[in-house]
């Protein structure tokens, strides 16, 4: 693989084995290869530029975070966003990685300068009229696949909204954790880092979960998956999203409405309720506070948008 740039020729060898090393070691596609060669290059040609000069290995060395930011103030201009430059950044600094463990010199003005920020994008939960809606059955009405089928689909989709889970937490359920009518109103759950924690369980999603267990016709194990495929294996989070795609065009719901929303769904309503913080991070299983806090700025948004759309001077 060659470097084709007018950058200074020991760099541009280094960028060979750098890409030649990428692309065999580390298993990258051309695509990526490509990108991160673009990349660099773009970095190296603004040096060139901004000092007067393809700068050399030993000029890389010398380079100060002055030069990096300039070098970010340049592609700003260029209408680059956060994104971009973190991009841009990562392979600079990948090559500059290269270049040290080989000996080839330390570029150390790149890891000087602080990576851009990028804008956290808010979840996007659904309504409660529309959430509540997800678990019924009634909307199956009409299709081909059968009553056990849409009756497990219905509990699963019912525990995501229900109890605040995660796919793979609702997935990797047992027939024995099964929360059925009759036997309490909480769950243990396994979540990420095999940290357990206890979640509630509505009446409603209980009963639903009892519907699909009465209706399956293949057998259920104490210690096998609670939620099955057609042919009895684990269900699969693909079937489960495929579910929530059939909901979106039955309810007339937007593409962010996916499984994981439920979840975002089970939060921002709590909290539009009244619901104290720090439960709702208990509940979800969040180890941080601040992962949690980003469905107060969902809960403003709603109130923001209530209110523009109903205050008559807004």
């Amino acid at each position: 693989m060659t470097v084709q740039t007018t950058i200074a020729p020991d760099v541009a060898a280094e960028m060979t084995g750098w890409l030649s090393f990428l692309g065999a070691e580390r298993r990258m596609s051309p695509k990526t290869l490509d990108a991160y060669r673009r990349d660099v290059g773009q970095f190296l040609g603004f040096l060139a530029e901004h000092t007067g000069g393809a700068p050399s290995l030993s000029q890389l060395e010398k380079l100060t975070p002055a030069d990096v930011r300039a070098f970010m103030a340049a592609r700003r201009g260029d209408g680059a966003g956060n994104r971009t430059l973190m991009r841009g950044l990562a392979g600079a600094r990948s090559f500059a990685r290269y270049l040290e463990r080989n000996g080839k010199g330390k570029v150390g003005a790149l890891a000087a300068v602080r990576t851009p920020k990028l804008a956290r994008t808010l979840p996007k939960p659904l309504t409660i009229a529309s959430a509540k809606r997800i678990g019924d059955t009634g909307l199956r009405d009409g299709e081909t696949r059968t009553p056990w089928i849409i009756s497990r689909d219905a509990a699963v989709l019912a525990l995501l909204y229900g109890s605040g889970l995660r796919i793979a937490e609702a997935l990797s359920l047992t027939r024995r954790q099964a929360p059925l009518p009759g036997t309490g109103d909480t769950l243990t759950v396994v979540g990420k880092g095999s940290k357990s924690r206890m979640v509630p369980v509505l009446p409603q999603v209980a009963q639903a979960i009892a519907d699909y267990i009465a209706l399956c016709p293949l057998e259920l194990p104490p210690n096998g998956p609670l939620f099955i495929g057609a042919r009895g294996g684990p269900l699969s989070p693909r079937i489960v999203q495929q579910t929530m795609e059939r909901m979106r065009g039955a309810l007339g719901l937007p593409d962010s409405a996916t499984p994981h929303a439920l979840r975002h769904s089970f939060a921002t309503h709590l909290l539009a309720r009244g619901g104290d913080l720090r439960a709702i991070q208990e509940l979800l299983g969040h180890a941080s506070l601040s992962t949690t806090q980003i469905y107060t700025a969902v809960d403003s948004e709603r109130l923001l948008e209530v209110y523009a759309s109903a205050h008559p001077r807004a």
